[in-house]
C-alpha cells in the first residue's frame, strides 16, 4: 500500500546523499549529448493535471516525479509513462518555486541520475532535450550555458516547456525548467528543490 508520508523523507535522504562536484566543465561532446538523450528517453514522463499537461522527470525509484506546478492538481495528477496513465499523489507543490513533486504507485521506476550543485549553475553547461516538432522526427539534445537570474533560479537559451529537465554532460539531472521566457527559459536547480523538500519535511 502506498504510504505518502514516507515520500518526502525518502527522496530527501536520496538527494542529501549525492556528492557535489565543483570546477570548470568543458562543453558537452556529441557523445555526451547522445548519452543525455538515451537517459532522457528512459526517465522522462508526461504529467497531466486538471488544467494543464507537460513534461516531468522521474527522480526516485519509488515513483517520485519532478514537474512544473502548473501540471498538477491540488492533490493528484496523472503520470503517463510507457503508454500507461497512472494516478499520482501530490507530495510537494510550491507556487513560489513553480515546481511540484508527485508520487506514483510503488514499483521499480527508472529514475534519472541526479547531481546537486550547491554553488549554483550559472556559467555551467547544461543540456536540454528539444522535442520533435513533427511526427517522425527525433528529439534533439542541445547544450547551452546557464545564465545568472534572481536567486534561486537561472536562465538558459533553450526553448523548453515548464517541467522539462536539464542535465549535465554526464546525463545527470541538475535542474528543471519552470517558465518559458521568450526564446529561452527560466529554470530551478535541484539544490533549491532539496531545500524545499527539507522545509516541507520539518514539523
Amino acid at each position: 500500500m502506498f504510504r505518502p508520508l514516507l515520500v518526502i523523507p525518502v527522496l530527501l535522504c536520496f538527494l542529501l546523499s549525492l556528492p557535489a562536484r565543483a570546477g570548470a566543465e568543458a562543453r558537452p561532446s556529441r557523445a555526451d549529448l547522445q548519452r543525455v538523450l538515451e537517459l532522457h528517453a528512459r526517465s522522462s514522463v508526461r504529467v497531466r493535471g486538471p488544467q494543464h499537461a507537460g513534461p516531468g522527470i522521474i527522480v526516485g525509484t519509488d515513483g517520485q516525479v519532478l514537474t512544473a506546478v502548473s501540471h498538477v492538481g491540488p492533490q493528484s495528477a496523472q503520470v503517463e509513462h510507457e503508454g500507461n496513465a497512472l494516478t499520482a499523489r501530490v507530495v510537494l507543490s510550491s507556487t513560489v518555486l513553480q515546481v511540484a513533486v508527485v508520487a506514483g504507485p510503488q514499483g521499480a521506476w527508472p529514475a534519472a541520475p541526479v547531481r546537486l550543485v550547491p554553488e549554483g549553475l550559472a556559467g555551467r553547461w547544461v543540456v536540454g532535450v528539444m522535442p520533435a516538432r513533427k511526427k517522425g522526427q527525433r528529439d534533439t539534445p542541445k547544450a547551452a550555458v546557464a545564465k545568472a537570474a534572481p536567486a534561486p533560479f537561472f536562465d538558459v537559451d533553450l526553448t523548453l516547456a515548464p517541467g522539462s529537465p536539464l542535465y549535465d554532460g554526464d546525463g545527470r539531472l541538475v535542474g528543471l525548467v519552470v517558465e518559458r521566457r521568450g526564446r529561452g527559459a527560466r529554470a530551478l536547480p535541484l539544490s533549491a528543490v532539496k531545500a524545499e523538500l527539507a522545509s516541507a519535511d520539518t514539523p
